[in-house]
């Protein structure tokens, strides 16, 4: 039966979020203006219209709004955060606005390098990207990391990683969730496997970070909910059994990582793979996605340390996963990330 209500009170959040989050993101464009940190840059490729991106935006909402319709996963709950908390949060956010804008003018990455919690890691790992000072490996991060993410995309970032929850209910309808396992590859704060944890209340969860505060973050993410298992570890080497998990999914991770990194996580997704398992991958649209939009694409590593994402917006990712055995199940986009879904082949 047909949830309408859960479908208009979830289409309503959505839009409440995104009226939100672009009054923040007004707020902080104009303490850039008023700052003199405004980047300019003159992409080669196309820019989309305003009118154009707040139509692909509204369709993700309603997308996102039709799945809690068709019962295939609950409403949001804003990740469990009281308004005091969010508040807060984006109270310190903006506090540390002036510094993060001294940071992008001065191409000052290496605060991250400079942490305890840096050594071991791997290179590419520990620099800030999005210039955030301590890059993703201090606590001070891990508390900003959200509100930074969703103010950049108008309150879309939680509902483009929702997609990924259409797919899973597809894949496990029918199924015993207490048999079954799904792995989040570098969950970051969270946010997502709360999302999964309130739609498949029996499935076995497990997230894998490199950082010990995004990890702790993300526990802090799951209370009140039954546990998620949180490992840090490389994605390069999961501390995961062959053919263990029944679901993996990986979301805005590989536009973050090198090339010859990105086919080494790809391989350990493929090993952990139960035959048969699906993948469900979710990033940044990639060039000629949306050939009007490359534009963006450009600006976007200009405006944010994120040296990896040149690379990865020209990658074939399809050769890379067909080279470890995940065949093509379906590749959507959603506002501004694709969405690839990759079945192991038996």
């Amino acid at each position: 039966m047909a949830d309408s209500l859960g479908m208009a009170t979830q289409l309503a959040h959505n839009a409440v979020r995104f009226a939100w989050y672009y009054g923040v993101n007004w707020l902080a464009d104009a303490q850039a203006g008023r700052l003199g940190a405004r980047v300019p840059h003159r992409p080669a490729g196309p820019v989309p219209t305003r009118e154009a991106m707040l139509a692909e935006l509204s369709r993700l909402l309603l997308a996102d709004a039709e799945g809690v319709r068709d019962g295939l996963y609950p409403p949001m709950d804003d990740e469990g955060l009281a308004l005091t908390d969010h508040l807060q949060r984006l109270r310190l956010m903006f506090e540390d606005f002036p510094a993060a804008l001294g940071r992008r003018k001065a191409r000052d990455v290496a605060t991250a390098r400079e942490l305890a919690e840096a050594d071991g890691l791997p290179d590419y790992f520990a620099q800030d990207f999005h210039f955030q000072k301590g890059g993703y490996l201090s606590e001070h991060s891990a508390r900003l990391y959200d509100v930074q993410v969703e103010t950049l995309f108008y309150g879309s970032a939680s509902v483009m990683r929702r997609t990924a929850l259409r797919h899973i209910a597809q894949a496990l309808r029918g199924r015993d969730q207490r048999r079954l396992k799904l792995l989040d590859v570098a969950c970051g704060t969270g946010r997502f496997l709360r999302q999964v944890r309130l739609a498949f209340p029996a499935l076995g969860l497990t997230g894998v970070d490199l950082s010990r505060a995004y990890l702790a973050e993300a526990a802090r993410h799951m209370r009140g909910l039954r546990p998620a298992e949180f490992l840090q570890a490389n994605a390069e080497a999961l501390p995961l059994g062959e053919a263990s998990q029944d679901v993996v999914t990986v979301i805005f991770l590989y536009h973050e990582l090198p090339g010859d990194v990105r086919q080494r996580v790809t391989g350990e997704i493929a090993r952990v793979l139960k035959p048969g398992g699906l993948l469900v991958f979710i990033d940044s649209l990639q060039l000629g996605d949306r050939p009007d939009w490359d534009g963006l694409l450009e600006a976007f590593p200009v405006r944010f340390h994120e040296p990896y994402f040149q690379h990865y917006a020209s990658d074939d990712l399809d050769r890379m996963f067909n080279g470890c055995g995940l065949a093509p199940v379906s590749t959507d986009l959603a506002f501004l990330s694709k969405v690839m879904v990759r079945r192991l082949s038996s």
